[in-house]
């Protein structure tokens, strides 16, 4: 009887981790100007289903940004959660790369600083 549960310990194991598998998705930002929510553009392309084109289509998504890290131009990966408002169904996992324009600008600002 002891061998039985061992043998099925595993396989329920091995369920557990193939269940709590979110959907993930990267884009960009757009709007980072709500409390704790951005608005992140996935784009994605898809061949035309008769004139056999690539075209390119993109979906916003509302994600939930806890610690307000994301700024607009951010390239971000998000993750499916459960519902947090009317709109927002995914969550800020990560932020993968930043605007290159707020870099220079912050970079400006700070030569400006030093040089007063």
């Amino acid at each position: 009887m002891a061998n039985e549960t061992n043998s099925n310990a595993p396989a329920a194991s091995s369920a557990a981790d193939t269940r709590h598998q979110h959907q993930v998705l990267t884009g960009r930002v757009t709007s980072a100007k709500m409390e704790k929510t951005i608005v992140v553009e996935v784009l994605r392309l898809v061949q035309h289903p008769k004139y056999r084109r690539v075209v390119r289509i993109s979906k916003k998504f509302y994600a939930h940004d806890e610690k307000r890290q994301a700024k607009p131009g951010d390239t971000v990966r998000i993750v499916a959660s459960r519902p947090i408002s009317k709109l927002k169904r995914w969550r800020l996992k990560e932020v993968l790369a930043r605007n290159a324009s707020e870099e220079m600008k912050a970079e400006i600002k700070r030569d400006r600083g030093a040089a007063q």
